[in-house]
């Protein structure tokens, strides 16, 4: 029986599947939802007018209670109430996040949303996804 179960998440309607999935297809485990967020840098920052590092920082602190409240949406599910859930907030590339995560929390399972999109797209696998699949030391499931 597995005994720690990660679950990456983000805004997706796949990565709610996922959290799903776990709590009606897994019992017992502990889990833990785990965001990474991607930082925001003079490289990505989204304005033409220049980076504002006071900005930056308070764009990071609202994108940071956002995900709060996904976990907390999450955590008030009926079947998650009786479960063991921890909540992770990172920062970085998603994939080597998840990844080094998983190593280091000696987790026993990945599951994770495909963020699959209609059409041929929706045939493939997002980017962070497949990173994760690929190169995983432990078993991954992904949720459409």
């Amino acid at each position: 029986m597995e005994q720690h179960i990660l679950v990456p998440v983000d805004i997706s309607s796949s990565s709610e599947s996922a959290f799903e999935y776990v709590l009606e297809e897994i019992p017992g485990p502990k889990i833990t939802l785990l965001h990474v967020l991607n930082p925001v840098t003079i490289f990505n920052y989204p304005t033409a007018e220049g980076f504002d590092y006071g900005k930056a920082q308070q764009n990071e602190q609202e994108r940071r209670e956002d995900v709060k409240g996904i976990f907390e949406r999450y955590r008030t599910k009926e079947p998650a109430r009786d479960r063991q859930i921890e909540t992770v907030i990172e920062a970085g590339v998603p994939a080597e996040k998840i990844l080094a995560y998983a190593e280091r929390g000696d987790v026993d399972h990945i599951v994770m949303g495909s963020r699959g999109r209609d059409g041929l797209e929706g045939k493939l696998l997002g980017s962070v996804a497949r990173g994760v699949l690929k190169r995983a030391a432990v078993p991954v499931t992904i949720v459409p």
